[in-house]
């Protein structure tokens, strides 16, 4: 799929169609796909020619889980974000851990959630003894990442000269050279600074909200994960994004490992372990990672989580229960996804209780779906 000079035109057309997947109908993609053909084959000879610019991003605030900076690259550039991806990925998922549970294919939340599960009853024998466990994580990961780190690690198991060009240009683009705001500037005001890639130092930070992104923050923390399994012998190790937990029937080996660990990262990858998110404690007290609580014998959604989820259904109701067609999508789909996280967990009691409060939305939602797949005006049994 690759070349020496550059991707081949089928690499540039796949990785299209992966980015496609996500931003399906967005603004940016419907304008890049009006000239679909003649867009793909002038990318791929920019990409082999090393003509190829970035373009402008757009930056907006996110509040849900909690208030942050996105900078989303235009379309065009969101390819390219796949054209390196898939070009490298296979050869550094091969390589990472099997606790790292972020952003690789067939893991994420609940994948990480099953496999501290399974450590905490490991460790206690079935909750039949004491054990504790040692959360921490990274302070301001993101706007903290060293970008000639960066690229060194990156172009570790990357022999191929357009690819190491390609990642070169992405890390040390600077976003805030070109890029349009969607949200107020007083909605930016609201992000801490040091939260703000607005005000990081140059030649650190990496824009929230891209693919490359997300794989270039999982391959920089694997350098930790490699010191923790290997030079630290942690059994019991796992890591989300930047949220590291460890177990261990001995606190003062878990505290031990904190500092070394601190030191570690701070050597290696000028980055440091937030001192005020230390947790420590006994592994039946629970385990809050990756959004759900821990405990013998039972595991439930994060209490923040479910009061959102009341907010957004409090929220619907405030409004009169409306059913057009933007509450569906909007509503639906955010009650679908809390719902699917109560799935995971003992949360049988809370999704009934979902789903009997909000029963109108969900009914309006498979009648509006089954017209659409059968045709409007036609009498169908849902």
């Amino acid at each position: 799929m690759m070349t020496d000079d550059g991707p081949t035109i089928e690499a540039v057309f796949n990785a299209y169609f992966d980015c496609r997947k996500a931003k399906r109908n967005s603004i940016n993609q419907l304008r890049f796909e009006i000239d679909l053909e003649t867009n793909l084959v002038e990318l791929h000879r920019q990409l082999c020619n090393g003509s190829y610019k970035i373009g402008r991003s757009v930056a907006f605030i996110v509040t849900h889980p909690k208030i942050r900076e996105v900078w989303a690259a235009d379309f065009r550039d969101r390819v390219v974000h796949h054209v390196i991806c898939n070009a490298i990925s296979d050869r550094y998922y091969r390589r990472f851990i099997r606790d790292n549970y972020a952003c690789i294919p067939g893991r994420g939340t609940h994948d990480g959630l099953r496999r501290i599960s399974g450590f905490a009853r490991s460790i206690t024998q079935n909750w039949t003894k004491s054990a504790y466990f040692l959360k921490a994580d990274v302070a301001n990961f993101f706007n903290s990442i060293d970008h000639q780190i960066l690229i060194d690690l990156a172009e570790r198991r990357v022999t191929e000269e357009w690819i190491r060009v390609l990642i070169r240009q992405v890390v040390l683009h600077d976003p805030r050279t070109n890029f349009s705001m969607r949200s107020s500037r007083a909605s930016f005001e609201r992000v801490p600074r040091h939260k703000s890639l607005l005000h990081a130092p140059l030649g650190k930070g990496l824009p929230i909200g891209n693919l490359t992104s997300q794989f270039f923050a999982n391959l920089y923390m694997d350098e930790l994960d490699q010191y923790a399994k290997h030079v630290l012998k942690a059994r019991y190790y796992g890591r989300y994004v930047d949220d590291v937990v460890i177990l261990d029937e001995d606190p003062d080996i878990l505290n031990m490992w904190y500092e070394q660990m601190d030191e570690f990262i701070k050597s290696k990858l000028a980055i440091h372990l937030h001192p005020n998110k230390r947790h420590l404690n006994l592994v039946d007290r629970g385990i809050d990672f990756t959004g759900f609580i821990i405990k013998p014998g039972r595991t439930y959604l994060r209490q923040t989580s479910l009061s959102k989820c009341q907010q957004k259904i409090r929220s619907w109701e405030r409004k009169g229960s409306p059913v057009d067609n933007e509450t569906l999508k909007d509503v639906s789909q955010s009650l679908n996804s809390y719902l699917g996280m109560l799935r995971q967990v003992d949360g049988y009691n809370v999704r009934k209780s979902i789903c009997q409060r909000v029963g109108s939305l969900f009914l309006q939602t498979d009648a509006k779906y089954t017209k659409t797949r059968c045709g409007a005006g036609k009498a169908v049994k849902v």
